[in-house]
């Protein structure tokens, strides 16, 4: 695939987290998808771990909206740089929901093979939502 398509690709990642239409998830990942993401708890393998990593994140923040601000790519990589805004109003692991906005934002490295996406690594500020959410104090 060109980059362009690559970067098409990744826009549809967008969609799938704005419109939750988790079939689409069949569409954009490889059955050998594989996710990077230090901060989440558990292991996010094909296109059925994705499903329920969506679902899980949209269950404490129902009203998430993800905003790509820029894409980068280059051969089979693509790298995405996102906003997510969304409302706490489902339990976050042991934490009980607060009502409040957030802002979360991210980096992700997305890598292409036969049209779909293989792997992700994945970047947010996962302490900047917790002060947010006042669950950890902010700084100064």
């Amino acid at each position: 695939m060109s980059t362009e398509e690559n970067k098409a690709l990744v826009r549809r990642w967008e969609e799938l987290w704005n419109q939750a239409n988790l079939t689409l998830a069949d569409e954009l990942f490889s059955p050998i998808f594989l996710l990077h993401d230090p901060s989440s708890p558990v292991e996010i393998r094909g296109p059925e771990g994705y499903k329920q990593d969506i679902i899980r994140f949209r269950s404490v923040f129902p009203d998430l909206h993800v905003t790509l601000e820029d894409i980068i790519a280059e051969e089979e990589k693509v790298v995405a740089r996102w906003t997510a805004r969304g409302t706490h109003t489902g339990p976050l692991r042991s934490f009980p929901p607060t009502g409040r906005q957030v802002t979360l934002t991210g980096i992700d490295i997305f890598r292409i093979e036969d049209g779909k996406i293989a792997e992700e690594w994945s970047n947010a500020d996962g302490l900047g939502m917790l002060q947010q959410l006042g669950i950890i104090p902010s700084i100064g």
